[in-house]
């Protein structure tokens, strides 16, 4: 991999963890369309780099809001940040059983289905319209709450399901506040990024040999930068509904991405 196609693919990364159009989606469609013939434990080291990339972006853009959480915490009492993390760690548990037990099943869904990006595209386009229709409210998320919007990152697992588009859409048609909606969707995905990353480094899977240390620099620095920038301007977005613009986006992606796939076929 190159050093444009580094940076090609960190900015693609980097953009769509936070705005909700499937990151996931669009690192696959930009391999196919720049030919990415990266061998499986490069792709995966990558990978791996990208999103520990926009889990540090996340945590810059929030370090207040975490420095105030840690702080709740130390007090050692049932107070709003400690259930606030209780409530990330409930969120996290649908993802973590399914992406465990079937980690291997949708290992396999990551190899150029184009088509099924294009269809998963358009299943996000439809759950962006619908909650940008819905009325905003000063709802906090509650525990039950925590649990279903957890099922909805779970379900962002197949590539083309924005994982941030579903989970804030799930969450304000529960009828959680738009702000408070985003807030809780970003944070709740820094600990199974984390996770996910020691899982993948000690499973040995991950070759460091021979790889191009200025490609992954470049991506992991491309990554960041956009991710900083798509995080703040996600959470305007949200608060002034603006969900719909990204809903006709994905759906002439996902058709486009079908139709794509149909002629390659």
């Amino acid at each position: 991999m190159d050093i444009i196609d580094a940076i090609i693919l960190g900015i693609i990364q980097g953009l769509t963890e936070f705005l909700p159009v499937s990151s996931s989606g669009h690192l696959e469609l930009g391999k196919a369309i720049l030919g990415d013939n990266s061998v499986p434990e490069e792709s995966l080291l990558f990978t791996v780099v990208l999103h520990f990339a926009t889990a540090l972006s996340t945590i810059v853009v929030f370090r207040k809001d975490i420095l105030d959480i840690l702080k709740g915490i130390l007090k050692f009492k049932w107070n709003e940040d400690l259930q606030f993390i209780s409530k990330i760690a409930i969120s996290m548990i649908p993802a973590a059983v399914i992406g465990y037990t079937y980690e291997s099943q949708f290992a396999e869904l990551f190899g150029g289905n184009i088509k099924l990006v294009g269809f998963m595209l358009i299943i996000t386009a439809l759950l962006l319209y619908l909650a940008d229709k819905a009325k905003d409210t000063n709802k906090k998320v509650s525990f039950k709450g925590a649990f279903i919007i957890g099922i909805a990152q779970a379900i962002a697992m197949l590539p083309g399901i924005s994982r941030s588009g579903a989970t804030i859409s799930t969450s304000v048609l529960l009828g959680n506040d738009k702000t408070k909606a985003a807030r809780f969707s970003f944070l709740m995905v820094v600990p199974l990024i984390f996770g996910k990353i020691a899982k993948d480094v000690l499973s040995g899977d991950i070759s460091t040999e021979n790889q191009n240390i200025t490609s992954l620099s470049v991506g992991f620095v491309a990554a960041f930068v956009a991710g900083l920038f798509a995080c703040t301007w996600m959470i305007a977005l949200v608060k002034k509904s603006k969900l719909s613009y990204f809903a006709i986006y994905c759906a002439i992606v996902g058709i486009i991405a079908i139709i794509f796939s149909l002629l390659n076929s």
